[in-house]
């Protein structure tokens, strides 16, 4: 297993507290575990707010862990120190969301490319210049183009030179946040093809998180999905897609469009909104919003239990 994460939390210090109070938290994760083996993607999918780039910020160590542990390579990063992360950062990159506001408007596109090689102290100015070539025609850009300025690039373009960028270091991992739901349908495309190309060329594992179902099912072997910090349901996707078991998870998959006029799916009307992560509610923090709830969901935190081999669910009555 390349990566392997065990109950990672992740608590953000809210407001201080009136009349003497402990301050509130944020549960931006609470208890996540999960593991990505080496040429694997795995899908993570949630509602906005729910914790998904969090999770990926937090397993590359750039925001600190609450609790749990995050192994990468055998090898327990969670508590070491900037010094020691530094070699391993070689091996663990991240596509950012916004391809524009990711690079620097004042640096042009073959030196925001070859930084990594710089600040890692690589390779040579030469060999690194060659290398930056070779990285813009690996994602389909000219090297004509490095001396451009991002704001010269389309969005498509400026997305493949952020991967460029990550790929620059040959990682064995890449936490891929949102990376096409910034883009036009027909370059989210090109860009996910260029994505799953560099995975088979290089044998890359892939954190890719997404709202977009569609997007996740094609890309991804695992899906892990995520309610307020937490993962209430994990397998195969193929698994997931062809029979949802926690509530949330068939309201997600009742909204995905049908690509033919004629199938219709059953519609499930989520009510309410998503709880504050500051104020969670007791039991299961599902049961506002779930058709189906019990008394037994409003008072017990269901914990995530294997309802059929390789199929996690955290719910009563999966």
């Amino acid at each position: 297993m390349l990566l392997e994460v065990n109950d990672l939390r992740k608590y953000f210090p809210g407001r201080g507290g009136l009349l003497g109070k402990a301050p509130d938290h944020v549960h931006a994760i609470d208890g996540v575990s999960f593991g990505i083996p080496e040429g694997q993607t795995l899908g993570l999918v949630g509602e906005s707010g729910c914790g998904k780039s969090t999770v990926g910020r937090t397993i590359l160590r750039l925001v600190e862990p609450t609790g749990g542990t995050i192994r990468f390579e055998g090898a327990d990063i969670t508590g070491m120190t900037r010094q020691q992360l530094r070699p391993l950062r070689r091996r663990m990159q991240i596509v950012f969301q916004d391809p524009y506001s990711s690079l620097n408007p004042r640096r042009r596109a073959g030196d925001i490319v070859a930084e990594p090689l710089l600040v890692h102290g690589v390779a040579s100015r030469r060999d690194r210049r060659v290398k930056t070539q070779a990285l813009f025609e690996r994602v389909g850009l000219r090297p004509q183009q490095m001396s451009l300025f991002p704001h010269q690039f389309s969005g498509g373009q400026r997305q493949r030179i952020s991967i460029a960028r990550a790929l620059a270091l040959g990682p064995k991992l890449i936490v891929a946040d949102e990376p096409v739901s910034a883009l036009d349908v027909s370059v989210q495309a090109q860009v996910i093809n260029l994505l799953m190309d560099l995975q088979q060329q290089e044998k890359l594992s892939y954190l890719f998180i997404s709202h977009n179902l569609a997007v996740v099912e094609h890309v991804s072997h695992q899906l892990a999905v995520m309610y307020l910090g937490r993962i209430v349901e994990y397998a195969e996707t193929k698994r997931i897609f062809a029979r949802p078991l926690h509530p949330y998870t068939q309201a997600l998959m009742a909204a995905v469009p049908m690509p033919d006029p004629a199938m219709r799916r059953k519609k499930q009307h989520l009510g309410g909104d998503v709880p504050s992560p500051v104020n969670r509610p007791q039991g299961c923090h599902f049961h506002p919003r779930c058709p189906l709830a019990q008394d037994r969901c409003r008072v017990e935190d269901p914990m995530p239990r294997e309802v059929e081999p390789g199929h996690q669910v955290a719910c009563h009555l999966a």
